[in-house]
This record gives structure tokens, sequence and C-alpha cells, in this order.
């Protein structure tokens, strides 16, 4: 797992216990078992909440092994964009100049500008 083989984890094993000594080794064993034993519970924990909230995942349907692009690529072509196309016509024109408001219809004096909340 971390490129250690038994012989090393033998002897850091062994080095440990002797820096921490007999009389806390016990000590630190109890946190390590307790420590392991919250972990394993909170990942059930997590796991069941998950399985709760989202059951009914279909993960054949996400494999990536299905994965292809020239499906994906070909359904992404073939989708009706024309009515999205129709409605923005005209939404990215920029004025420019000086009689460029007078155009796109202009506001009046004193009038507040427009706000669009949705603009970044």
């Amino acid at each position: 797992m971390f490129g250690i083989n038994g012989g090393e984890a033998l002897v850091l094993l062994l080095v440990i216990a002797i820096v921490v000594g007999p009389e806390r080794l016990p000590q630190y064993t109890e946190q390590l078992a307790n420590g392991a034993r919250t972990a394993k519970r909170l990942l059930t924990e997590t796991k069941e909440r998950m399985s709760d909230q989202a059951p009914d995942v279909d993960w054949a349907a996400i494999d990536p092994r299905r994965y292809d692009p020239r499906r994906i690529v070909r359904d992404a072509l073939l989708e009706d964009d024309d009515a999205d196309a129709r409605e923005s016509v005209g939404a990215g024109r920029a004025s420019q100049g000086a009689g460029a408001g007078d155009a796109l219809g202009g506001l009046a004096p004193g009038a507040p500008a427009p706000y669009d909340d949705e603009a970044t």
C-alpha cells in the first residue's frame, strides 16, 4: 500500500514500540482502535444515508467502459437547437457608437438603466 513490505513494517512497529514506550503503548493502541471503529461507523452511516437518498442509481448507465464519444457527438448534433437559436437572435448584439442606443430603442432621459440579474 505504501511501498512497505512485511519486514519493513515489522521494523517500523518495533521502532514505534520503543519510542512510545511500554507504559503509553496500550493508550495509543486503544486510541487507534477507537479511531478505526469511529471511521468504520461513519463510513457505514454515510453509505446507508446515500443509499436512502439515491437508491435508484443505474450504475450500468454511467459505466465509463460504455463511454462512446462518437455516439455522444452524434446525439448532440441531432438535438433540436433551432428553437433556442431563434429565441436568442439579437441578444448578442452590442451597442457601438454614438447612435447605437437609439437603434436598440434607447432610454428616456433620466430613466434607470436596465439591470440583468443573470449577467455575470
